[in-house]
């Protein structure tokens, strides 16, 4: 019974969503680009539930480059109107249309002069006559049994929210970049902020040496500096190859007489690479994809392939990138 249920909302549920697909219409098209101009805010209201999802869809709004917040209806019509002006766009949010708190301020949003974009079950509704675009989200059936309490209608009107959301972050080419500007704390924002020229190892602390010397002295500069990697370079600090203590390890194992061995003798030839502009989330990626192992370091080279930092796997750890 508990699964047959939660499988019969689920389906009533994502019919309710499929069922919107036809409504992407011209209007639909016309209100986003009314949106897309606006040259102030969108501000969304909706009472109860649809308050709830209005809230959600004006964060999405406002963490991915439209400005916007949101009104409370019955807050609205004590004072909280005051935050409309006559260059916002408002999205009204009521599946029945006819919710009273949010019909009795249609007259003053429009003697504000704001525009008006209904979210709407009822075309034919107050909101729905009042309204400058209308956009149908209105469902078949709730998933509730008893056909009361706000289900498959909430579900379309976030997943519609969310369909304009996107259509308008295409539009204003709305980068990761950008959506880091507006998220700088916590994990997605070290994330989407911190590059590998933040966290790399540089100066004395970046473990390199020139071809030419021995296993030994890559050993030793290896052992001071803490890495477990030494970048090999030719007489322009450019990059030559690189040996590990994996690789020392093994060699160990074959014969200790390598140690005096030229560094050549035993290095990558073509190690992985990053370059300090580069996001450190995308130097784990480098790092967790390599076949046939995934590695835990990696030089850090400019466009000449000049040698100018290192990073190692516990940076990211420290940074919790990963």
């Amino acid at each position: 019974m508990i699964k047959e249920k939660a499988i019969e909302t689920l389906k009533i549920e994502a019919e309710a969503i499929e069922n919107l697909i036809p409504r992407i219409d011209d209007e639909f098209e016309a209100a986003v680009k009314l949106i897309l101009n606006c040259p102030a805010r969108v501000v969304v209201t909706g009472m109860g539930k649809s308050g709830h999802v209005g809230r959600k869809i004006a964060a999405t709004f406002a963490s991915t480059g439209t400005p916007a917040l949101f009104m409370h209806p019955a807050e609205a019509g004590h004072g909280d109107s005051g935050m409309i002006t006559e260059h916002d766009v408002v999205i009204v949010i009521s599946n029945s249309g006819e919710s009273s708190e949010v019909v009795n301020i249609l007259p003053v949003i429009k003697r504000i002069g704001a525009s008006i974009i209904a979210m709407s079950g009822r075309r034919e509704s107050s909101l729905g006559r009042n309204c400058d675009y209308f956009i149908n989200i209105g469902v078949e059936r709730e998933a509730c049994p008893l056909g009361l309490a706000p289900t498959a209608s909430t579900t379309a009107t976030l997943a519609m929210g969310d369909a304009i959301a996107m259509a308008l972050m295409e539009l204003k080419n709305f980068t990761s970049k950008d959506f880091a500007l507006f998220h700088p704390s916590g994990a997605l924002g070290r994330k989407l902020l911190l590059t590998v020229g933040d966290v790399m190892h540089v100066g004395d602390e970046n473990p390199v040496i020139e071809a030419g010397k021995t296993i030994r002295d890559a050993l030793f500069i290896m052992t001071e500096k803490g890495l477990g990697a030494v970048s090999i370079v030719d007489g322009e600090q450019k990059m030559v190859g690189l040996i590990t203590d994996g690789i020392i390890r093994r060699a160990i194992g074959k014969d200790t007489r390598f140690l005096d061995a030229p560094v050549e003798s035993i290095m990558f030839d073509k190690p992985l690479t990053i370059g300090a502009e580069k996001l450190a989330a995308a130097a784990l990626s480098v790092m967790e994809k390599h076949k046939p192992r995934p590695v835990t370091v990696l030089p850090v080279v400019d466009g000449e392939q000049h040698v100018v930092g290192i990073i190692h796997l516990t940076d990211l750890l420290r940074q919790g990138i990963v």
